[in-house]
C-alpha cells in the first residue's frame, strides 16, 4: 500500500513534467493535438485580420434553392442539405452573379465563425507574389529564388525560380505526410522556426522536371513576401492590398508559427468564415478587380487559373490553384474539404467549410452541380 501511494505520488509530476515537455517541440504539439481540426486557430499565435467598416454584402435570393433538391449520382433520393451534413460540412454557400442562392450551416456553426482555411490560404498567397510583382517588390515569377533567400545558396537550389515554386516543381525535398509527426508537413505546422526550416531545404531532384504537391514551396513563397517587404508583415500586407479592400465583415486572422517576430503559415491557416472567403472568389471571378478597381493584376489572375503543362507544369494545378476540369473553373482546396470554388462561365461561388473532406472530390461535385443547376 505504501509502495502504491509513492509511486503514485511521485508519478504525477513525472506525467506533468512529460506533458510540459511535450508541448515544448513539434513532436509533442503532434501528439497532443493529433490532427489538424477546424478548431486549430485557437491552437497557435496569430496575426488580427481586421474587418471593413463598409462590409460588402451578397443579395440574398428571393428564390433560394431548395435544401431537399438533390446533385448526388450515387445517392439521386438523398437531398442537398442531408449529403453535406452526411459529408461533416459545418458551413456551404452558392453564389451567382452576387446573390445568395444557398446558405446552410451545420454543428453549431453560425455565418461569422471562424474556421481554418488549411491550404486555401496557398491560393491567397499566390494572389499576394502577383500584387508584389505589381508593386515592383518581386521583379518576376522567373527569379532564382536565392536572389531573395540568400542561405539557400549552394545548397543544390540555384536553379529553382519563383515560377518553379508556384507551380509546384521545384524539386525540393519535402515529406508531405499529415500523420507522421517526423515528416515535414507536421514540423512547418506544428514547429516554430519555420524561416530556419525553409533555410535548411535541399533538392530532390531538379526543378521542372515534374509536380509534387509540397507545402514547403508555399512556405518558401511566404518567406519571399517577408523579405521583399522589409519590416511589414504578411498580414499587414494582406490586409492592405486585398482583406480591407473587399468589405470583409468578420475579424479574421493568420497563424503563425511563433508569438514573438513570427512568420505567417503561408502553405495554410488563414482564419475567417464562409461569407468573406466567398469575397476573395468573388474577387479572383472579377479577375482581381473590385467595384472599378484592379486589386490584383487581371493578367495575374489568368496566368494563374489557366493550366500550363509546360516544364513539369500539369492540367490540373497552376500557381497554386486547383483546376478541376476543362470549362475554366478553378478552386482554392484545403485538408477537410475547405475549398473556394469559382466557376466564371456561370458567374458563380461555392464555398464549402467543413470538418472532415467525407472523402469526396468536392471539385468535381461543385463542377456537376453549378451544370445541372444551370440546365434547371
Amino acid at each position: 500500500m505504501i509502495q502504491n501511494l509513492i509511486r503514485t505520488v511521485f508519478s504525477i509530476p513525472v506525467f506533468l513534467a512529460l506533458i510540459i515537455s511535450l508541448q515544448s517541440c513539434r513532436v509533442g504539439r503532434f501528439v497532443i493535438y493529433n490532427f489538424a481540426d477546424i478548431k486549430d486557430h485557437k491552437k497557435f499565435p496569430s496575426r488580427p485580420l481586421t474587418p471593413s467598416e463598409t462590409p460588402f454584402h451578397f443579395f440574398e435570393s428571393a428564390n433560394p434553392i431548395d435544401p431537399k433538391m438533390h446533385f448526388s449520382d450515387s445517392d439521386p433520393g438523398q437531398s442537398l442539405a442531408s449529403f453535406l451534413e452526411k459529408n461533416k460540412t459545418v458551413a456551404f454557400l452558392m453564389i451567382r452573379r452576387d446573390t445568395i442562392i444557398y446558405q446552410l450551416y451545420f454543428r453549431g456553426y453560425q455565418k461569422g465563425d471562424l474556421v481554418p482555411s488549411f491550404s486555401m490560404a496557398k491560393s491567397i498567397t499566390s494572389a499576394l507574389i502577383g500584387c508584389a510583382i505589381a508593386d515592383e517588390l518581386i521583379t518576376s515569377v522567373d527569379d532564382k529564388i536565392e536572389f531573395y533567400i540568400p542561405e539557400l545558396k549552394n545548397r543544390g537550389l540555384e536553379n529553382v525560380t519563383i515560377r518553379h515554386v508556384l507551380q509546384m516543381t521545384s524539386g525540393i525535398q519535402f515529406n508531405e505526410s499529415y500523420v507522421n509527426p517526423f515528416g515535414d508537413a507536421a514540423k512547418y505546422y506544428y514547429g516554430r522556426n519555420l524561416r530556419k526550416y525553409i533555410t535548411h531545404m535541399k533538392p530532390d531532384y531538379a526543378p521542372g522536371v515534374k509536380f509534387e504537391y509540397h507545402s514547403g514551396n508555399t512556405q518558401l513563397l511566404g518567406l519571399i513576401l517577408e523579405r521583399v517587404l522589409k519590416g511589414k508583415t504578411v498580414t499587414a500586407y494582406l490586409q492592405e492590398k486585398i482583406w480591407s479592400q473587399i468589405g470583409m465583415e468578420f475579424p479574421a486572422s493568420w497563424s503563425i508559427d511563433k508569438k514573438r517576430d513570427g512568420l505567417e503559415k503561408t502553405f495554410c491557416c488563414i482564419n475567417s468564415c464562409a461569407l468573406d472567403f466567398a469575397k476573395f472568389g468573388r474577387l479572383y471571378l472579377k479577375k482581381g478587380n473590385w467595384e472599378g478597381k484592379q486589386l490584383i493584376p487581371e493578367a495575374w489572375v489568368k496566368e494563374s487559373t489557366k493550366a500550363d503543362r509546360s516544364a513539369g507544369g500539369v492540367s490540373y494545378y497552376q500557381f497554386q490553384w486547383w483546376i478541376p476540369s476543362k470549362d475554366g473553373d478553378f478552386l482554392a482546396e484545403g485538408i477537410l474539404g475547405q475549398c473556394i470554388y469559382i466557376d466564371p462561365k456561370t458567374e458563380t461561388i461555392v464555398v464549402r467549410l467543413g470538418a472532415k473532406d467525407g472523402a469526396m472530390d468536392w471539385g468535381g461535385f461543385f463542377h456537376h452541380m453549378v451544370r445541372q443547376l444551370t440546365k434547371q
